[in-house]
């Protein structure tokens, strides 16, 4: 059911939409995948409209009083049928036989008072029957028909006896529970119908139990597991118990919260002839155990004493327990009227026991020979412990020298320092967990000498531990280091303390107040995937402000995946923060006081699932900022900031909200909008969007306008400045398909491609760079030089001439020199023109040397650049690199046709 609470208010004479406070509330049967939920639904009657192929049906929850065989005939196809906590007093027979497939069926919690043979007569195919907490009595042999149930609860029946039937039945049965009824004498031959019976669990906890008479397991075809917590039992009828079940091919007994309170040496003598491997003897408030108590249990492998109040253990308590593999001693040894006493040697016969859990014990603290004998153990358990163990030295575990430990656990036991090599004997420990205490020291790295198979390090809610760059220099293998709310001093370290840890992939330095850390704090550490730094101070490291610029520590953490940066104060974020960071999956920065995000911050996060931004300042979600990270995002946090709803601010954010499969939890009551005042406390999802569609084409038109105007700024500083780069390829690629020479019809070949007129001064300047033209193996050019090319004994002015008229160009080398030698003036430059004009050639090219403006050229040669081919007017360039750019120009214009233009 939808319920809505509508709140009207009259604002500046308009309306305000009402905010809906959704409460969801079953109404109906819910159906998927051939599962019907009808639980919780009042239900007086069994419903009839549901699917006929259902194979699941859950009706418990309501106020049924049958289960009638004309509703449920319609559910053929059912193979679970829970009923429970209803109001049900009786099984409709033919139950079974309108449901053929129906493996489970629960009745729990009913009215049911008489079950007959009859009841169960079609039940064959029964492999779970849960009875518990009706009021049956047993009339004939109602079981008698299920011959393939596995598990039957009648517990809490109040049932005087433990017998199910008067002959041999249920011979599939393996968990049988009796718990919680009113069973006090467990006879001899109650159990006679389960003769043919293997029974994995008999569970007898809670009954008011007083009396075994001989050979009451015996009846039981083979008895593997037996539960009676809860069951009182004194020494006498412990010792009892374990008489009669003597014989028998137990394995498992769990005899917890019995209230024995002591042990004899006699008490478990009984079970020396079965095969008992797990014993759980907790919560019994325990507080002696004689010697030798546990001689008789050769198998054992499994022994619980959790939660007791054991006074003393001696080094004979566990005598002959030579085949135990597991021992749980936690809160075993717990200080009543004196502190408990653990002697030395008290586990020399566990040479095969691998597990040792003691957590919460109270005794006097751990010799060298503690724990002497224990050549097989690899995981040790201390935590919480009560002892006096304040610093732990080279000799505090010597007793476990010879134990291959892969894990110790010595959480909270009040170690206040390790000392050099305090873990020298453990080269297989791979787990080492020292959190919780009250250390104080300066790790210099000598403390973990000798853990050469070390993976994780817990040194989390310490004192006060501070790190030197060696800290970690004994321990290369470790992947896992914990150092919650435990450092203190500085990370501003060179070398990193981290450094020698290029295996580690998990890294907590959370709640620390960390501030001053350098860039090279994680050099190295290509494969750490998790990196816990919450509730520490680096808001400064990150500032624009600071002193050399941003600091960028999470440069190089290439295979990060989990990053926890909240609450520290971080108010600005680098644009290059997140660089490189392609596999994080997870990114944590809520709560701080980010409120402008830079564009492109999170485009790097292409794998990023999980974003939390929560408690933060933001109030604008902008595309630029969210569109790439959001794409592959499944949760995003980004409640309680305060948004500002407008349309600049939260229209593709609304509209990403409308279309998007990501999980945003709590969208309805921490999204709500904080300005403008008419919008405030309005939820985000429901802003309006369509007034601000308006707004698109303005914003297209200025994206295109803006777009058009940077290109066009970008291309005209392109060609001011590289434009002879695009016109040289340009040529190049041109004339070598084309050619550099134009074909002019009719015109004789000449002895020379061009006659260089140029100043005196600048002869050397000429030919050094108009030579290698010459030099070029096909294709290569010829100039006229005067000194050069001259026949000797020909007057200087007829050689001038005859050269001219053997040139197909003049190259006029244009300089302020040129300009001023008379000699060029009156007449080379006089002939050359006179030349161009008898002949209608266009053969002139200008190649100026100097900037020499336009009216000087006409003053002094006569000449005007209009009067030119503008390839043919050429610049000698300033710049090195475009020398081979202006040879190229060149050759095009000693190529250009001599026709006169029309």
């Amino acid at each position: 059911m939808n319920i809505c609470f509508c709140l009207f208010s009259l604002c500046v004479g308009l309306l305000t939409p009402c905010l809906c406070y959704v409460e969801y509330k079953k109404t109906e049967c819910e159906v998927r995948d051939q599962i019907a939920d009808c639980s919780h639904l009042k239900l007086k009657e069994v419903p009839s409209y549901l699917p006929d192929n259902i194979t699941v049906l859950d009706v418990s929850h309501n106020q049924l009083r049958e289960l009638p065989t004309s509703v449920m005939s319609q559910y053929k196809q059912l193979v679970y049928l829970n009923a429970g906590f209803n109001s049900i007093k009786k099984i409709q027979q033919g139950l079974c036989q309108t449901l053929p497939l129906l493996r489970e069926l629960k009745l729990e919690h009913n009215e049911v008072y008489e079950l007959s043979e009859k009841d169960f007569t079609y039940c064959s195919n029964l492999s779970e029957l849960n009875l518990s907490s009706n009021k049956i009595k047993l009339k004939g042999d109602p079981f008698g028909s299920l011959e393939n149930l596995r598990r039957l609860d009648v517990s809490r029946n109040d049932l005087t006896t433990a017998n199910l039937g008067t002959h041999p039945q249920l011979q599939n049965l393996q968990e049988l529970i009796l718990s919680g009824n009113k069973i006090s004498v467990l006879k001899k031959d109650e159990f006679s119908c389960l003769s043919n019976t293997s029974l994995k669990l008999l569970e007898l906890s809670s009954l008011p139990l007083k009396q075994l008479e001989p050979g009451c397991f015996h009846s039981i075809g083979q008895l593997y597991g037996l539960v009676m917590d809860h069951t009182k039992l004194d020494s006498v009828l412990a010792e009892k118990l374990c008489n009669e079940l003597s014989g028998t091919a137990l394995r498992n007994l769990s005899l917890q919260g019995t209230t024995l309170s002591k042990i004899l040496s006699s008490t478990f003598k009984g079970l020396k002839a079965t095969n008992l491997t797990a014993l759980d003897l907790s919560k019994n408030g325990l507080s002696t155990i004689n010697d030798g108590s546990f001689q008789w249990l050769q198998k054992l492998e499994y022994l619980s004493l959790e939660e007791n109040s054991i006074a003393h253990l001696t080094k004979n308590t566990f005598a002959n327990l030579t085949t135990l593999n597991f021992l749980n001693l936690k809160k075993a040894l717990t200080k009543h009227k004196k502190t408990p006493i653990l002697d030395d040697f008290s586990f020399q016969w566990f040479i095969n026991l691998e597990h040792l859990l003691m957590d919460g014990n109270v005794f006097r603290g751990i010799t060298e020979e503690t724990f002497t004998g224990l050549k097989s153990l690899k995981y040790l358990s201390l935590s919480s412990c009560s002892m006096n163990m304040k610093t732990i030295t080279n000799k505090t575990l010597y007793s476990l020298a010879q134990s291959p430990l892969v894990f110790l656990n010595l959480t909270g036991i009040g170690i206040s320092k390790l000392e050099n090599g305090a873990f020298t004997w453990f080269r297989n420990l791979s787990k080492l967990y020292l959190g919780h205490n009250a250390i104080i020291q300066t790790l210099t790295g000598e403390e973990f000498r000798g853990l050469s198979s070390i993976e994780e390090i817990f040194l989390s809610y310490n004192q006060k531990i501070t790190l030197s760059s060696s800290s970690f220099i004994h321990t290369p293998t470790l992947r896992t280091l914990m150092l919650g709310r435990t450092l203190s001093g500085t990370l501003d370290l060179s070398p990193s303390p981290f450094q020698p840890l290029q295996n580690l992939t998990v890294l907590d330095l959370s709640n620390n107040n960390i501030a001053n850390i350098n860039e090279a704090l994680f050099s190295g550490l290509q494969h750490l995937k998790i990196l816990k730094m919450q509730h520490n101070n680096l808001a400064r490291l990150w500032k624009n402000g600071n002193p050399g610029g941003p600091l960028l520590f999470l440069k190089g953490l290439v295979s990060l995946r989990i990053l926890q940066l909240d609450s520290n104060g971080l108010d600005e974020i680098p644009v290059d923060a997140f660089r490189g960071l392609f596999k994080l999956v997870q990114l944590d920065l809520g709560p701080n006081n980010l409120n402008v995000l830079p564009k492109f911050t999170f485009d790097d996060l292409t794998s990023l699932r999980v974003l939390n931004l929560q408690k933060n300042l933001i109030t604008s979600v902008e595309n630029g900022v969210f569109e790439t990270v959001f794409k592959n995002l499944q949760t995003l946090y980004l409640g309680k900031n305060p948004f500002d709803c407008t349309c600049e601010s939260m229209f593709w954010f609304v509209n990403w909200l409308n279309k998007t499969n990501t999980s945003v939890p709590r969208l309805n009551s921490q999204y709500v909008c904080n300005t403008p005042p008419s919008f405030y406390n309005y939820s985000v999802s429901l802003f309006d969007t369509s007034p601000c569609k308006d707004l698109a084409p303005f914003k297209s038109l200025f994206i295109f306008s803006a777009s058009f105007l940077l290109v066009f700024l970008v291309c005209v500083i392109f060609i001011r400045f590289q434009g002879w780069r695009i016109e040289f390829f340009w040529n190049v690629s041109v004339n070598r398909i084309l050619g550099y020479t134009e074909v002019d019809i009719g015109e004789n070949r000449f002895e020379y491609d061009a006659y260089i007129i140029c100043a005196p001064t600048d002869v050397d300047l000429v030919e050094r760079n108009f030579t290698p033209l010459e030099n070029i193996d096909q294709g290569g050019y010829r100039f006229c030089f005067d000194e050069r090319d001259f026949a000797a004994g020909v007057s200087e002015l007829d050689a001038v001439v005859g050269s001219m008229s053997r040139s197909r160009k003049i190259i006029f080398v244009v300089t302020e020199a040129l300009l001023k030698d008379r000699w060029c003036r009156r007449f080379k430059v006089h002939h050359a023109i006179h030349q161009v004009i008898e002949q209608s050639r266009d053969s002139i090219v200008l190649i100026f040397l100097e900037d020499i403006p336009d009216y000087k050229l006409y003053q002094s040669l006569f000449l005007r650049r209009g009067m030119i081919k503008s390839c043919c007017i050429l610049h000698w360039p300033v710049q090195r690199d475009r020398v081979k750019a202006f040879r190229q120009k060149m050759k095009v214009a000693l190529g250009s046709s001599n026709r006169m233009q029309q």
